[in-house]
């Protein structure tokens, strides 16, 4: 018990709980907002305004640097570790993103031929992010972390 107790105790911790559980309520509304129905999965999904993995890790970063001061090895790791994520949500999953729809357009294309394919067999194209959702996750992670700190 004296484990569950630190976790949630643990500012560092908690901020970048906070800084991922905020962006995906935000991922969510905003998606919503824009396509007029709720989608459940945007409350878990990667992909979206703002990046959750942006504010996770920008939220801990901050958390460790406030916490440990910005020369200490914890904001060291948690501030590479924050733009190695954001370098992979821009890049590789992005990518993978956008080939997952030209390829969702490709089997769509085969079902009108008459190929034999199910649409469940689509792909998620929901991976990576724009710089822009980038960004927005990371300030938002920056924001929640320096509240959580005032």
């Amino acid at each position: 018990m004296n484990f569950l107790y630190d976790l949630v105790n643990n500012r560092v911790f908690m901020a970048a709980v906070c800084g991922w559980f905020v962006a995906q309520i935000l991922k969510t509304a905003i998606h919503m907002w824009f396509n007029r129905k709720f989608v459940a999965e945007r409350l878990v999904g990667s992909g979206g305004m703002p990046s959750s993995h942006s504010s996770t890790v920008c939220a801990l970063a901050t958390a460790a640097g406030l916490e440990y001061g910005g020369g200490s090895f914890q904001f060291a790791v948690a501030a590479i570790f924050a733009i190695v994520v954001m370098y992979d949500a821009m890049g590789v999953r992005r990518e993978t993103g956008i080939q997952a729809k030209v390829l969702n357009e490709m089997m769509e294309m085969f079902i009108k031929m008459g190929k034999k394919m199910s649409v469940e067999d689509k792909l998620k194209e929901f991976v990576g992010h724009t710089p822009l959702q980038v960004l927005m996750g990371a300030l938002l992670g920056i924001l929640i972390a320096a509240v959580m700190y005032a």
